[in-house]
């Protein structure tokens, strides 16, 4: 992780990024111990990662990585994206949005809060996406 990434990293962590990432986590608990929501899951706790340490990565359609479509990338992605979010998806994103409000009216907390806004529309639909390094 270069040094830049690192810095922002840790401010993050500070400023937000911890708890939003415990949200995460307690979504793919919850998901997990229910066995309907496994395939859930997984997703959930593999955005929990990212979203404790955002920066130096990046959120992707799984399909531009390989190349070719997968069950998350196709209709039962789509299908699956849906329950999501009816289920945690949007108050996720509402976490992070909120936690993007109160960031933005500092201008140091602008970068923290684009971070965020970003999050934010991967909690809505997040099933087919994988991190990758930036």
């Amino acid at each position: 992780m270069a040094p830049v990434s690192l810095l922002l990293n840790v401010l993050w962590i500070l400023v937000g990024g911890a708890w939003m990432a415990f949200g995460w986590l307690a979504a793919s608990v919850i998901m997990a111990i229910t066995i309907v929501g496994l395939p859930w899951a997984r997703a959930a706790f593999n955005i929990a990662v990212y979203t404790l340490l955002p920066f130096g990565s990046k959120a992707v359609r799984r399909d531009e990585v390989t190349g070719e479509s997968d069950i998350g990338t196709g209709p039962l992605g789509v299908l699956g994206n849906i329950i999501w979010f009816l289920l945690a998806g949007w108050w996720l994103a509402l976490g992070h949005v909120i936690t993007a409000v109160i960031l933005a009216i500092t201008i140091i907390g602008i970068p923290f809060a684009w971070a965020h806004l970003k999050l934010a529309g991967i909690a809505l639909w997040p099933i087919g996406k994988v991190i990758v390094p930036a």
